[in-house]
């Protein structure tokens, strides 16, 4: 019998609103097969503008990944393809129908799912949340703060944890990244703020795991250990990498 053919990488695209960043996947490993290559996110970031740079990242790995599926993650709830929503991006993507306008665009099979989603994913194939049974809630401190529901493994799309409402506040105007740095507050002040948070979403939904994720998680030993919670909290294991490996993953089991 002959050997079989290791399948293409497929190529995974992570918008965010300063940076566009693409690398082909390997989906056995959950490794970039190359070095990412990162755009600055267009200003004004329309959807036409940040098509022509997913164009411009699709067509150097082009030779890598031949005619796979693309997989494209974006800072929006996403039904369908279909944007509803649309942080540190233009309104202009709010209802743009996003799955068809970079079909048309790349000329091949394409799947559009929420940046916190697709980190989601990849934790529960390639990361810390594998195996884990129950409600895992992975959360994104950046800009904002991103969610994504995975219940024993399957995603439940578009939680927009970010946005409860607390103290009288949007829960991410409070504790994101963005916070932090804003107010120039210490790890043990953005702690507070964080236990806060965790709190209220772990009596809201009683989780069996949490992860944290973003740039931030490289220094969660700096404020995790700083957070008094009954669920388990752990950084997340593929960290900026994690965007591109779960829209690869979704874009591949959408595409069979």
């Amino acid at each position: 019998m002959g050997e079989t053919r290791p399948s293409r990488p497929v190529l995974g695209i992570d918008i965010g609103g300063t940076g566009v960043k693409g690398a082909p996947v390997d989906l056995t490993t959950g490794e970039l097969v190359a070095d990412r290559l990162k755009i600055k996110t267009p200003k004004p970031a329309t959807p036409d503008a940040v098509a022509d740079v997913v164009e411009e990242i699709a067509g150097r790995f082009a030779d890598s990944v031949g005619d796979s599926p693309i997989g494209i993650a974006i800072p929006a709830v996403c039904q369908r393809g279909v944007a509803r929503s649309a942080a540190n991006i233009d309104p202009a993507w709010v209802d743009t129908d996003v799955d068809a306008l970079f079909t048309e665009r790349l000329g091949r099979p394409v799947h559009v799912v929420n940046d916190a989603d697709a980190a989601g994913v990849a934790e529960g194939r390639y990361g810390v949340a594998r195996d884990v049974q129950g409600l895992v809630i992975l959360t994104t401190l950046g800009t904002g703060i991103g969610s994504a529901f995975l219940l024993d493994g399957k995603l439940m799309p578009n939680s927009e944890l970010g946005h409860l409402e607390i103290d009288g506040h949007d829960a991410e105007h409070r504790a994101a990244q963005s916070a932090k740095e804003r107010e120039n507050l210490s790890y043990s002040q953005w702690a507070k703020r964080l236990q806060r948070y965790y709190s209220h979403v772990e009596s809201l939904f009683w989780p069996d795991l949490f992860v944290v994720g973003g740039g931030i998680s490289k220094s969660s030993d700096k404020f995790l250990p700083l957070l008094d919670l009954r669920t388990p909290i752990v950084p997340a294991k593929l960290r900026n990498s994690a965007g591109i490996v779960g829209a690869a993953w979704l874009a591949k089991e959408f595409g069979d």
